[in-house]
């Protein structure tokens, strides 16, 4: 079920697909729910949602027990580029259509990372500010 990713495109690179897309990927490849991976990790099931959606990742310490759960490397969880899952046997060809819906939704994905990233900043100099009227 793992190998090596090639160089270029494929199912798991980073181009393709988000952290949290090839953590749903391994869980489900592992035969494990969310409710479940949460259990065995120590956190709670809304922690393990946040990563597979992308609205946070875990620090170092649960990534390396994530990847030793799924049985990927760390590296391929990050950048889709080492020892991970690999993509369908036979993807089935896609019509134009839904190339240009989920070319959208990943654009989408990328621009909510944005935002949340820029939220984050914005909300950090907020408090500095609100601290030093005090």
């Amino acid at each position: 079920m793992t190998r090596e990713i090639q160089e270029g495109p494929g199912w798991y690179d980073g181009d393709t697909a988000t952290f949290g897309d090839r953590m749903t990927g391994a869980r489900e490849a592992a035969g494990l729910s969310q409710t479940e991976l949460a259990r065995r990790m120590g956190v709670k099931v809304k922690t393990v949602r946040a990563w597979e959606n992308d609205q946070s990742e875990p620090r170092a310490n649960k990534l390396q027990m994530l990847a030793g759960m799924l049985g990927v490397s760390i590296m391929w969880l990050l950048t889709g580029q080492g020892d991970g899952l690999d993509g369908p046997e036979t993807p089935e060809p896609l019509s134009d259509d839904l190339l240009a819906i989920l070319g959208e939704l990943r654009s989408m994905k990328v621009e909510q990372a944005r935002l949340a990233e820029r939220m984050g900043r914005l909300e950090k100099r907020l408090r500095l500010a609100m601290s030093n009227r005090v």
